[in-house]
């Protein structure tokens, strides 16, 4: 599980926006890119090519469960 500490320094390395831990991901709240990275064996895989792009319906999901502003 990756830490509160380590999740307030870490962001998107495309837009530097913040990110919310959901599930086994993190999950970037800039709007634009939607970017999910994953996260293996508690190492956040930060590579832009290795992300996923999400829709923006389970984008906006996502934020709404993390309390997120999606507009």
């Amino acid at each position: 599980m990756i830490s509160k500490e380590l999740l307030d320094i870490l962001c998107c390395p495309e837009t530097k926006a913040d990110l919310v831990l959901d599930g086994n991901s993190l999950v970037s709240v800039d709007k634009n890119t939607r970017r999910r990275y994953r996260i293996e064996d508690d190492i956040p895989i930060m590579l832009i090519e290795e992300s996923e792009q999400l829709s923006m319906e389970e984008w906006k999901e996502i934020m709404i469960k993390h309390g997120k502003k999606i507009d």
